[in-house]
């Protein structure tokens, strides 16, 4: 069984958090004493600092205690620094690129990874890409964009050329939504994470982005968010609206199928539901493990799927 959506915080990249804890604002918290120190950076991304994070022997005895053969390791979304200045960003993506491709050529029959950019600069993004296919990983992770800049604009164009040149995969995995509506109930997480997916993906669907790129493996977490549900209305815009039609050549559920899923949806009908939209080739097994809202092991083998994105 595989996991594509599991993350890892190796050693290294811990010591460097402790060396420039000053720089990034880090801070190491006990909120609960039943539960593993907080990790807070910058005032904005916290998490409990589980063991699995960092501790590889036990990550690698729960994943054979789970039933996965194989990883794809991800870095933490908290970690990707596109707040900081870029040669914050790129120290850290450096750091953490080496470290997983290290674990993972070491351990390649149960570990591959993923690497991390500096997403705020895209010509050093590009860079940094090449270098982490160098180094044996199987693509990047990056977040749904910047604060100012959506992943279809032409700002990225660099990245993406680059991406496709290397027909790398390329893991849009969402940040906490800033919406003040969702300061409450643990939303940012529970709709926000989603809908981050959904604003993005349904952007870069429209935008004639997979026509541009048609060699970059785009995968979206935790199922595409809202977008493979609402495929319909799309499809109903792009018959009514050049605004929704101009830069496609065929309907939006066509161009759903072109990108990956992953399983994290806690919820056997919604991935039967994605399966029939998307075909069982472009769904992955997926976790988010460690993490509390993990689907530990991860559902279904999706064979298909696994062999399509690694092709």
């Amino acid at each position: 069984m595989y996991d594509f959506h599991t993350h890892f915080i190796p050693l290294d990249v811990l010591q460097w958090l402790k060396d420039h804890q000053k720089v990034v604002n880090a801070k190491w918290l006990k909120k609960d004493k039943n539960k593993d120190d907080f990790l807070i950076v910058n005032e904005k991304w916290g998490f409990e600092l589980k063991k699995a994070f960092i501790d590889g022997d036990l990550y690698l005895s729960e994943q054979a205690k789970a039933g996965v053969t194989h990883s794809l390791l991800s870095p933490i979304p908290q970690l990707f620094m596109y707040d900081f200045p870029d040669e914050i960003s790129t120290d850290i993506s450096t750091v953490y690129n080496h470290s997983l491709a290290q674990w993972a050529n070491s351990t390649p029959q149960n570990l591959s990874a993923l690497g991390t950019v500096p997403l705020s600069n895209p010509d050093k993004a590009a860079q940094v890409l090449y270098d982490a296919i160098k180094l044996g990983l199987k693509g990047v992770i990056i977040g749904p964009g910047l604060t100012d800049h959506m992943l279809s604009d032409e700002f990225f164009t660099p990245f993406f050329d680059e991406a496709n040149r290397l027909k790398a995969i390329v893991f849009i995995h969402p940040l906490l939504c800033d919406d003040p509506r969702l300061k409450r109930r643990m939303m940012p997480n529970l709709i926000g994470v989603p809908w981050e997916t959904t604003v993005c993906a349904t952007d870069l669907l429209l935008s004639g982005f997979i026509d541009r790129y048609p060699n970059v493996k785009i995968l979206f977490a935790h199922g595409g968010g809202f977008l493979p549900y609402q495929i319909g209305r799309l499809d109903k815009g792009y018959e009514q609206w050049q605004l929704v039609s101009s830069n496609l050549k065929a309907p939006p559920s066509e161009y759903l199928k072109r990108f990956w899923f992953d399983t994290v949806l806690w919820n056997p009908e919604s991935l039967e539901f994605l399966i029939k939209t998307v075909g069982e080739d472009r769904v992955v097994p997926g976790s988010d493990y460690p993490f509390d809202l993990s689907v530990w092991p991860p559902g279904g083998k999706l064979v298909l799927g696994v062999n399509s994105l690694l092709d």
